[in-house]
């Protein structure tokens, strides 16, 4: 039997909601700008030694991961369907800032991508276990692709959770790469400190949307729908608390010197 229900949004202020979406829109800028201060200093110094590749080509795939999860989520109905379904008191935890920010991120990533293969890049390489993890992950994408396709056993809302699962795990390792080269050069040179004072103005802006959101409409559950947008806001505070400490207070007066222009 069909069970017939209506979802009635009410917020206890409607100046919270407005003051969630200016915080959404501005924390989009701050995340979506902070790929440029790395693509400026890349250009500038038309060399790309000190920014790690195991982080790029994590990055890459995360964020595809993500923008497949949000994308799905915010635009197709039968996916939005089996959410309400799943979890009929919720709300959709996606936003259309966050479907922008993804499509964004692959593209600016991508150009970082380019500016790799085009400049200066030392002896880096992209390092056998960061290759091994991103196959293995990519491999997964296309079996369970076909099993979505092809059986019941998999519907496309789990299918999209494991994007975003796959976003968070790659969250919380792909700084790890570039902060132990920073350990090993004794160096932030050629890592722009830029991108990282936006990225945390970003993460802190994203985790305070989804509080008020979630104290508005007493639905606290949204957190945990939609975990790796509040992972990936939280760990990225940490990461970028890490490395202001190495460019500010450990490699202050770094050893490894760099005549040509960097920005901040």
């Amino acid at each position: 039997a069909w069970k017939a229900y209506v979802t009635v949004n009410i917020g206890v202020s409607d100046t919270i909601i407005i003051i969630s979406a200016i915080i959404g829109w501005v924390y989009f800028v701050a995340w979506s700008i902070s790929f440029y201060p790395q693509i400026w200093d890349n250009f500038k110094r038309k060399s790309v030694v000190g920014l790690n590749f195991d982080f790029v080509g994590l990055n890459i795939t995360g964020f595809i991961s993500y923008t497949m999860f949000n994308f799905f989520l915010f635009s197709i109905n039968s996916v939005q369907h089996e959410y309400e379904r799943a979890n009929p008191r919720s709300q959709i935890p996606v936003q259309l800032n966050d479907v922008f920010f993804g499509f964004h991120a692959t593209f600016a990533t991508l150009i970082c991508i380019i500016q790799c293969l085009l400049y200066d890049r030392g002896e880096q390489r992209v390092s056998w276990f960061a290759r091994i993890f991103l196959g293995i992950v990519w491999t997964g994408y296309i079996v369970l692709a076909i099993i979505v396709a092809s059986t019941s056993w998999l519907t496309m809302l789990d299918y999209l959770y494991i994007f975003s699962y796959v976003k968070l795990v790659i969250t919380i390792i792909k700084y790890i790469p570039q902060a132990w080269y920073n350990y090993c050069r004794k160096s932030t040179i050629g890592w722009s400190i830029g991108n990282i004072f936006l990225d945390f103005t970003g993460g802190s802006l994203s985790l305070c949307q989804m509080l008020l959101l979630a104290y508005n409409y007493d639905d606290w559950a949204t957190i945990f729908n939609n975990f790796t947008k509040f992972g990936l806001g939280f760990i990225s505070i940490l990461f970028d608390v890490l490395f202001l400490l190495q460019h500010y207070v450990f490699y202050r007066r770094s050893d490894v010197h760099d005549s040509r222009t960097l920005l901040f």
